[in-house]
Formats: structure tokens, sequence, C-alpha cells
């Protein structure tokens, strides 16, 4: 039997001590929401991860009223007791790794090698941003009129809305949160409602830290509900949110009526090009863990395989081959290379994008079928789409699946220009081994992120990220570029008058 001692309080038990709900953190406290939703494992869906609470618009206005105060009170501390809690917070996140990678494994279904990378990565955008804390060095000039200095630094904008996606529950949240916290904001954190676990996890760690009541905030709840009135409350003076384009554009139209600053990273077409002096084999390898990693379940995934006709047959007998041999499982089993899709909407959506690919005239050589595995879950297999043309659905549409379409051209030129030819801009790389080539994709790929005999998926934290067109709108994350988005400049003019 359980003991009071032992009772969290982010937790709701029942009488006979089983876990019945993890909390919100309201205004500093851990409270019950309007109602729940469970939690299920998609990897095996008799595994009840948990129950979760979901906030009401009441609890919401409260959290927004005391994160304002709290603000207030976190811009006053010092850099370096700032500097500790960033630290403080990086360094549990990577002692525990293991088990909050189980965790996000278990409740998102990247395999566990994934999982644990993705929270230890997570530690260090907080460990890099405690660092930045000590570098918020501003400028100053002399004024254009006589015995007039001029300083201009940056502050913190005020209380920023944090909206996050599933797919790297713990990562994408932290690279928002950290850097917020750095330049002195507080943060009312909305996570997927898919992916809750991981969530609360990340939370119990930051409000257990020296820092104000009611500086951060976790608000889970629906987009409809909780997410449309975060963003439309003008009690919030900026929005950082990862998501699809279509919920992105209405975030932003909500924004614009209270003016609130808004970062967006939405939708991706990413496409790869293969050159005939590629390595075979590196670029093969390159694609499949590009569009496979994570089950296809990523922003930077590559989605389109353009391949150069010198090395067109080659390259898809080992991708098909390769596709084919990936090892398909529970996340948390040894050696499984792709672990189920996140729900079974998305599943769905994927089967659909099957049956569309090949209704566009596309040839399926493999996979892109649901799976039976000895747990029920939302298995699928990495399927590759051959003969297809840049002006398919299957390449325009952002698919979000463990799919890929090769796509056959005859020149660099024409390689470039299928690259180019989308209405995203996210990443996109290239596999060759000329330098010209390189440089020249390199200085003409319009996109935010260009990689060479790399994949398209797999970023620093230390530099800026971001796209073009529909993929992103607004500041660029991460970094030092982060700062333009998490604060604002103010520019101060001084007479000191004479001697």
């Amino acid at each position: 039997m359980w003991s009071p001692k032992s009772i969290l309080p982010q937790t709701k038990f029942c009488c006979l001590g089983r876990i019945v709900t993890k909390l919100n953190l309201i205004a500093g406290e851990w409270l019950a929401g309007e109602i729940e939703i469970e939690n299920r494992n998609p990897s095996d869906l008799s595994d009840l991860v948990g129950m979760f609470a979901q906030a009401s618009s009441d609890q919401l206005d409260a959290t927004l009223d005391q994160a304002r105060i709290a603000q207030a009170e976190w811009a006053a501390y010092g850099l370096e007791r700032k500097q500790a809690v960033l630290n403080a917070i990086g360094n549990e996140m990577m002692a525990r790794a293991e088990e909050l990678g189980t965790l996000l494994s278990r409740e998102e279904g990247k395999p566990l090698a994934e999982g644990k990378g993705e929270v230890y990565r997570a530690g260090q955008f907080f460990t890099y941003y405690a660092a930045e804390c000590l570098r918020q060095i501003g400028e100053n000039a002399d004024s254009v009129r006589p015995d007039i200095e001029v300083d201009v630094r940056r502050e913190a904008v005020g209380v920023v809305a944090i909206i996050s996606p599933w797919n790297f529950p713990t990562a994408t949240a932290s690279w928002k949160i950290a850097p917020a916290l750095c330049y002195g904001n507080a943060v009312v954190w909305k996570p997927a409602n898919i992916t809750p676990a991981s969530a609360v996890a990340l939370t119990e760690i930051i409000e257990r830290q020296d820092i104000p009541k009611g500086l951060f905030s976790l608000v889970m709840g629906s987009g409809r509900s909780i997410g449309q009135r975060l963003v439309e409350s003008p009690k919030v003076n900026a929005i950082s949110f990862t998501g699809s384009v279509p919920v992105g554009k209405g975030i932003a139209a909500a924004a614009i009526q209270n003016l609130t600053k808004v970062q967006m990273e939405m939708g991706s077409k990413n496409a790869l090009a293969v050159m005939d002096d590629a390595d075979l084999d590196l670029a093969v390898s390159l694609a499949l863990g590009g569009a496979f990693g994570g089950t296809g379940q990523k922003c930077t995934a590559s989605s389109r395989l353009v391949v150069h006709a010198g090395i067109h047959d080659a390259f898809v007998e080992k991708l098909v081959a390769g596709a084919q041999a990936m090892k398909v499982g529970h996340a948390l089993e040894a050696g499984v290379q792709m672990g189920p899709v996140v729900s079974a909407q998305q599943l769905q959506e994927n089967l659909d994008y099957v049956a569309l690919g090949q209704s566009e005239g596309a040839e399926l050589a493999c996979g892109g079928a649901r799976l039976e595995m000895p747990t029920e879950g939302f298995y699928m297999s990495p399927g590759v789409f051959l003969n297809t043309t840049n002006d398919m659905r299957v390449n325009r549409e952002e698919m979000f699946a463990p799919l890929t379409s090769v796509i056959k051209v005859g020149s660099y030129d024409e390689a470039l220009s299928v690259v180019n030819d989308t209405n995203f801009g996210l990443t996109s790389g290239i596999v060759t081994k000329s330098l010209a080539r390189a440089t020249h994709f390199r200085r003409n790929a319009r996109t935010g992120v260009v990689t060479v005999n790399l994949p398209t998926a797999g970023t620093d934290y230390h530099v800026p990220f971001g796209g073009r067109g529909d993929s992103s709108y607004g500041p660029r994350e991460q970094g030092k570029a982060a700062a333009e988005f998490y604060t604002t400049v103010k520019t101060a003019y001084i007479s000191a008058g004479p001697v």
C-alpha cells in the first residue's frame, strides 16, 4: 500500500493507491482539470502510460495572471542565479536520459536509442542557454548629437506561450523553454496531448528549481479549447509554435489581433539530391536514416529523394532492399530500427497517402502497409514510391509518415530545380563528391538549412534553425538567434551634463 509521504504533488491518487491522474501546474500549484484523458503506448495499446488532467479556461487565466507577476521577479534575478537554474535543469535531464528517454519512447513510439538521445540533447539546450545567461552583452555608441551617449540592450519580452508538438516532445519544447527562461521571460506551456507524460516529467524538473511561483506553467488541454484561448489572450506577449501550416496560420491570425509576437515552425517537404558521382552506399544510408528515422515523423525527414539518372537504378535497388530489411517493432525492444506510428489517426492518414500515391501513378516498391505484431500497436512498414513526379500530391504535401518518393532527374540543374519547386523550405541536402556542385547547391538551395553528404535530419543546438516559405514564420530558433524572439530591444540616450 502507498504511504502519504510518497505522494507526489503532481499526482492524484484513488483510494486504493492506483495513480489516476497527472496534474497541471497552474500558477505554481499542481491542480486537477475539468476532465482527464488517457495516454497509451503506441507500441502496445494494453499499456496505459497514465491519465492526464485537462486544464480549464479559468485555470489558464489564473496562471497567466501569476506568470506576469513571476516574470517581473525572475527578470530581477542575478545572472548567475538564472544560470544555476538552467544548469540544474539540463544536468538532471542528461543524468536521467535513460529513464526519461524510456518514458518518451514508451508514449511516442520512437526507438529507445532515439528517445534517450532526445532527452540528452534537450538537457544540452538548457546547459547551452545557462551559459548564454552570462553573455547578454549590449552595445554602446556615441549619439550624432554632442555629449550624448547611446546604450542598446535587450530585455525580456514578458509572458511567452509555448505550443509544442508530439514528435519531439522533450527536445522541441526544451529549445523553446530554455531561451525563454534565459532571457528573463515567464513560460506558459501547452504540450501536445498525445505525449503528456514527457511534458509532466520535464515540468517536474523545472518546478523544483529556484524560480518564482508561477514562472513556469503546464496547461495540458486540446488545441481547440486551451490552445485557442491561449493564443487569443492579450495577457500573452509572445507565442512560439511548432506544428502544422493550417494551425500556424490560425495562430498568426489570432495573435495579430493583440499584436502578439509570433515564432512558428511548420511543415516541410525536404529533398535529398543524389548526384551521379555520389558514394552510393553513403547516399542510401543517408536516405534511409533521413526518411525513416523517427518513423518519418520529423519536420526534417527526407520525403523526396531526387536522384540522378546515372545512379538511379543502382540507388533504388539498394534503397528498397534497405527499407525491406529495417526491423520494425516495439520501441523498447533491442535492435528495433523503426517504432510504430504515434496514433491510430496518424496511421490512417499514412495509409490514405499510400493509396493516394498509387492513384496518382506512383509505384509502391515496398512497404506502406499496416503490420501485425506480437503486441497491438500502430505499426507500419517503411514505404518507397518509385516513378514519381514532383507535381504529385505525395511530393507536394507533408505526409509525416515512413514514406519517401524517388524522383528521377537527368542533370544537376534539374535536380536543383526540383529541390526548390515546393511551397516549403526547411531543409535540403545533396550527396556528391564535387566541391563545385556542393558549393553551388549550398548557395542556391532555397531552404533555411542545407546539408552536404549528411542527412536532411539532424541539427546542432548552438546555431540558427528555421526555414522559408510555408515552413517558418518569424525569428529563427536556437543559438544566439533565439534572442531576437525572446527579447525586445531598448535604446537609451544619456546626457551626463557638464563636468
